[in-house]
């Protein structure tokens, strides 16, 4: 079966709302997800991009329009949980280091779900190491080991080779999905990528 690389920043709401989705796919169809954690400021920059909220500060029916659009998707998949950060945006380098050391433990799929409540249920301030140590230690995961690590040149490579890598493949927000060479974009994007996936199966 193919699998769906999912380029990823927890800073990114509808990164965390497709992440949502993803074992009722896995369930129906047997396709698994890759995971390609990268950093969604080192993207902006690159491309010249900004976030909705900024970039659309001046057109108020579409912000209206997303928010009403974001309810429709959480109604549709059963979200009842999700809460609009109330520090967005946050500076997400530690917890996206954090991931790239994270996948290459036991425990990657256990930090990303801690992350990803942190940040869009419990709102939770997630630039602030004291509290990133929190929701590890909440967690059971090791915070110490994993905060040093963030610190650690080559994981702090890694998430700039990953970063640099997807932005050359096109990347230019989050989520982001491959299939192979095909690029999909956006939550409500991810069903062309797993109808595309299905075609390659």
């Amino acid at each position: 079966m193919v699998k769906i690389e999912f380029h990823f920043d927890f800073g990114a709401p509808n990164s965390y709302l497709a992440w949502r989705v993803f074992p009722t796919i896995t369930a129906e169809t047997g396709i698994e997800f890759d995971y390609r954690p990268m950093l969604l400021g080192g993207v902006f920059k690159a491309t010249n991009n900004q976030p909705p909220m900024m970039a659309l500060k001046d057109v108020p029916s579409k912000l209206a329009y997303q928010e009403a659009e974001t309810h429709r998707f959480c109604t549709i998949h059963g979200i009842s949980d999700y809460r609009f950060n109330p520090h967005f945006p946050v500076n997400t380098l530690t917890i996206m280091r954090g991931a790239i050391y994270a996948q290459r433990q036991p425990w990657f799929s256990d930090y990303v779900s801690a992350m990803y409540a942190a940040m869009w249920e419990q709102g939770l301030k997630m630039d602030d190491p004291a509290v990133v140590a929190e929701v590890l230690n909440a967690a059971g995961l090791p915070a110490d080991e994993l905060l040093a690590a963030t610190q650690d040149p080559a994981i702090k490579q890694g998430l700039v080779t990953n970063t640099e890598a997807t932005v050359a493949r096109g990347t230019f927000g989050a989520p982001t999905f491959f299939v192979g060479d095909e690029q999909f974009f956006g939550k409500d994007k991810l069903r062309d990528a797993v109808e595309w996936a299905q075609r390659g199966a």
